[in-house]
């Protein structure tokens, strides 16, 4: 016979206290325990649904030629003019 019944067990973890904090504004944000909150991340995670490891942005070339001419680099004014063709 198979036992469908689930188990829960209690265990302590350290974590940051600004995390902790975090984590527990947003439950409350949610009308959810901590709980529910830190089980489905941890599933997620499991699961493969969130990414895991810091933030990288993406290599990407630009297929541009520069400035037009006549536009001195840093010259945000006249690139302004130029987008909302005030100038």
């Amino acid at each position: 016979m198979k036992n469908d019944m689930v188990t829960h067990m209690k265990t302590t973890i350290d974590i940051s206290d600004a995390l902790l904090r975090e984590a527990k504004r947003q439950a409350r944000s949610e009308n959810r325990t901590l709980k529910d909150l830190m089980e489905e991340a941890l599933r997620k995670r499991l699961a493969g649904d969130a990414k895991g490891g810091p933030f990288r942005l993406r290599r990407h070339a630009m297929r541009g030629k520069g400035l037009r001419p006549g536009i001195p680099e840093g010259n945000w004014a006249a690139i302004r003019d130029l987008l909302y063709g005030t100038g």
